[in-house]
């Protein structure tokens, strides 16, 4: 059994670095949804937000950079932390029900492989490149 090299880019998770923070996004993906069934939360509050982060992808739409910290801000786990936290102290209770959403959805991107994004374009994430490479690319 042969270990995974670490990537050429330091910048770039790899080997057993990766496979943690995979499982991680799948532990906060599980443990979020998990908590919303218990909340006894509406389901279709859930279906309707889940996906509702991936509208960053039209920060893309403004060029890379743009679109990385758009992509970014709505894929760092301080957002949805930060909603909690002030639902919490103005004791508005959808507050955290939407936060729970929103980071199980985070973990999702992230036990898939989806990482933050760096102003290089939309493939390169700190969890590695999205996809397979182009034509002639290793």
């Amino acid at each position: 059994m042969t270990a995974a090299l670490p990537s050429a880019d330091p910048s770039v998770a790899s080997g057993g670095i990766l496979t943690v923070l995979r499982a991680e996004g799948l532990a906060l993906f599980a443990g979020c949804t998990l908590f919303y069934v218990i909340s006894d939360a509406p389901w279709e509050l859930y279906a309707l937000l889940f996906f509702a982060p991936d509208l960053s992808f039209l920060g893309y739409l403004a060029g890379p950079k743009v679109g990385a910290v758009v992509y970014n801000a709505l894929h760092s786990t301080i957002g949805p932390l930060l909603l909690a936290i002030a639902g919490i102290v103005l004791v508005v209770p959808y507050a955290g029900t939407v936060a729970m959403i929103w980071l199980a959805h985070i973990g999702f991107d992230r036990a898939l492989g989806y990482g933050l994004k760096y102003k290089t374009g939309f493939r390169v994430t700190h969890l590695g490149p999205i996809g397979k490479a182009p034509a002639g690319h290793y």
